[in-house]
Formats: structure tokens, sequence, C-alpha cells
């Protein structure tokens, strides 16, 4: 375990002021320091950082800076590697990236993110950023800023993420497609597809490293869904497909995935995927295949609270979720939907500015339930037949849902949704 000292502890030390260690500290100038409360907590085998006013302190400041400090898997996304095969073996997956400081802080950073702990997210990206980290710490760390903005609705915090992500440090052509695989990804939880590099579309994934696979089926997975809800919805078109029949043949191509994932025993991979399918084949009426993945991502992820990664899905899933989490247990119920609150406004905000749009925030689960069948293309009647409630109650709620949507008429709905 990391033994750590105080800050007149280490200004005693480097012969410097408290004031300037503190500022250090601040700065994310220290490597391994860690704050708790209003106190800063150092390594005690830390170095002082070089000072930059001098000649020397200037050179020896180029020469740590010129460091890229290699991950242990060439990929922007840590937690969706094989670095994380176990349930509730987070922390101590973090614990074994302790000889590697960059690399323990993204994973931190990325498991507190499934968690739903944002602000901790926040701080270790601006951490990583600001350290002039290697180049997929900078992608990584510039997508969990970005994923931040969602969670708080921040559209300048967005554009800066994006920003970071941009002004990674590319050093050949491999690099600028893991660039644009990160901007990809990110973009993928507005389920924004119109900015997607064309070799991603049609699943090809030759461009990235082996060890971003994992996460590149992932967000591949997601892109076929919002196409096929897009379809299904009357948003976008594809020749020779029309309403449900692409979210139809969806399992055939994300069932391997998933199946794959799990012999691979990539924890997170299999989570996301798994929810996925739940989604389609929720949207298809296939609730008893939707039932079992949502079930076994839930089992994967309550171990170690990955709340965060299940609150993300709660508007695609709508009252299926709460009514497998119940059957998981209280605690967790309350736990996603406690987050989800949170997200759900800021979530519509953001994406609305994005993807200039306007998606409703204050719709009920069932009044979002209703108008989604309704933009299916189903009838009053079928819709009163599948939610078991009254042609009436139909009705009345896509009244409700077209004046909270401000929009005209069921055939405007998918524009809110």
């Amino acid at each position: 375990m990391t033994d750590y000292i105080k800050i007149e502890e280490a200004a005693k030390k480097w012969g410097i002021s408290q004031r300037r260690v503190q500022a250090l500290c601040a700065a994310g100038k220290i490597e391994g320091v860690m704050r708790f409360g209003r106190s800063w907590m150092i390594p005690s085998s830390a170095k002082r950082m070089a000072d930059g006013r001098t000649k020397e302190g200037r050179r020896e400041k180029e020469e740590s800076e010129s460091v890229d400090m290699p991950l242990p898997r060439k990929t922007p996304f840590l937690y969706m590697s094989n670095l994380y095969t176990v349930p509730g073996t987070a922390d101590d997956c973090a614990k074994r990236l302790a000889h590697n400081h960059e690399a323990q802080v993204l994973f931190e950073a990325e498991i507190a993110y499934s968690r739903g702990e944002i602000d901790l997210v926040y701080e270790r990206a601006n951490y990583l950023l600001n350290k002039h980290s290697g180049f997929y710490a900078v992608q990584s760390a510039g997508m969990l800023l970005g994923l931040c903005a969602i969670w708080r609705g921040d559209v300048d915090m967005w554009n800066k993420a994006k920003m970071h992500i941009c002004e990674a440090p590319c050093k050949s052509d491999a690099d600028r497609d893991i660039a644009s695989f990160s901007l990809t990804a990110l973009d993928s939880a507005l389920y924004d597809t119109r900015f997607f590099p064309e070799w991603f579309k049609v699943g090809n994934f030759s461009p990235l490293p082996a060890d971003a696979l994992p996460a590149a089926k992932v967000f591949y997975a997601k892109y076929l869904y919002a196409s096929g809800f897009a379809i299904a919805s009357k948003q976008s078109s594809m020749e020779g497909l029309q309403g449900l029949s692409f979210l139809r043949v969806l399992p055939f191509i994300l069932e391997p995935m998933v199946s794959q994932a799990r012999a691979d025993k990539m924890v997170i991979p299999e989570i996301h995927l798994r929810l996925v399918c739940a989604i389609v084949y929720h949207n298809i009426d296939k609730e008893e295949d939707a039932v079992r993945h949502l079930d076994r991502a839930i089992s994967l992820a309550l171990p170690d609270r990955l709340y965060g990664l299940l609150a993300e899905h709660h508007r695609t899933l709508d009252s299926l979720l709460e009514e497998r989490l119940a059957l998981a247990g209280a605690d967790a119920l309350a736990e996603v939907k406690k987050l989800q609150k949170q997200l759900s406004a800021n979530y519509a905000k953001l994406s609305n500015t994005v993807k200039s749009r306007n998606i409703a925030a204050n719709l009920t689960t069932r009044e979002r339930e209703v108008a989604k069948l309704a933009v299916f293309g189903l009838s009053n009647q079928e819709i009163a037949d599948k939610l078991g409630i009254s042609i009436a109650g139909v009705k009345q709620t896509l009244r409700s849902a077209t004046h909270k949507g401000n929009v005209q008429g069921r055939h405007e709905l998918a524009a809110i949704l």
C-alpha cells in the first residue's frame, strides 16, 4: 500500500513553501497525489517537480514531459479490456495497476463513471489532461470529460472534451484512427451517428489495435441499434428496410458478440452488449429474450456497484429495467433511479443542443412507452393490447406526450424520444 505524506512534510522535504506544494497539487503536477476533503495526501515516493523558473529546472521539466507513459493495453478504454475479467474485482484490478500511475488513475476514473460517480470522474479526467499524459490516456480522459458533460448538460465541456481528443499528440495514421474512434464512441453516447467514419459504419475495425476491439464492438452495437430505431421511427431510411425489419435481424449480429465477450471474460463489454440486446428484444416484443440478457447484465454489474451503466439505459428500456432491478434488490433499484433522475434532464439538454432537436425530458415512463409504439406504427388498439391498458388510456397518454413535447400529433413524436 502506498504511504502518503502531508503538505507540510512535502514542503520540508523539498525545501519549498507549503503554498507552493498546494499549488502543485491543485494543478495536478505531483504524480499520485490524492485529495481527501480539504487535505492533500502525497505519495512519499513522489518527486519534487522541476522548477521551471531556472535553466536546469526547465531542462528537467522538458525531459519529464517528453516521456509518454505507455498504458498496459493499446486502447482508450482500459476497463473494456482483459484487465477486468471477474465481476466484483474492479477495485482489486485498480490496485494491481499501482506500478503504472497513469493507468491506475484512468482505470479508476472509468470504473467511477460506471458507478455514476461523476464528480470523481471529472477530477481524474482533468488530472490526466493537465498532466499532458500519453496519447491513449488523453483520448480516454477526453472521452470521460465528454461523458461528464452529458451528466451535467454542459455543452462547453462537451466541446472542450472533443478538442482534447482532436489535439492529442498523434504520431501516425493509426493514432488518427484511434482519435476518430474516440470521437465516435463519445457521439454514440448521444446516439449521434452523423459523423461516424465509413470504416466503422460497415464494421471494419482493421484500423484499430486488437486491444480496442472489445470496445469497438460495444459502440458498433449501439450504432446498429440507433440505425434500427431511426428506421423504425421513420427518422431515416435504408433501401429494402422499413418498420421494425432492421431491428428484427439485429439479434443475429449481436448474439455472437455477446457470446464472444462472455468467452473472453470481458465484464464491461458483456454488460453493454447484453443491455443493447435487451433493448432490441424489448422493441421487437421478445420480452423473454430481453429479460434473459437484462438479468445477466444486472448480475454482472451489481457486484461492483456499476449503477451508472444501468442508469444510462433506463430511458431505452422503459419500465422493464426497474422491474428486473426490483427483483435484484431495493437498494440497487433506488441507486439506479437516483442516478437516472440526475442524468435524464441533462442528457436531454445536451442532446438537444448538439443535435438540434427537442427530446422531452419530462415524459413519464408510460408516456415514452406509448409514444415509441405509436411512432413504430402500432394502432391505438395494438398499443392498448400490448401494454394492457384501455384505448382511452392510450389516447390520453398520447395527448399528454404531444403536449409535453410541444409537437402536433403522433407523426411528430419521434423527434422528442
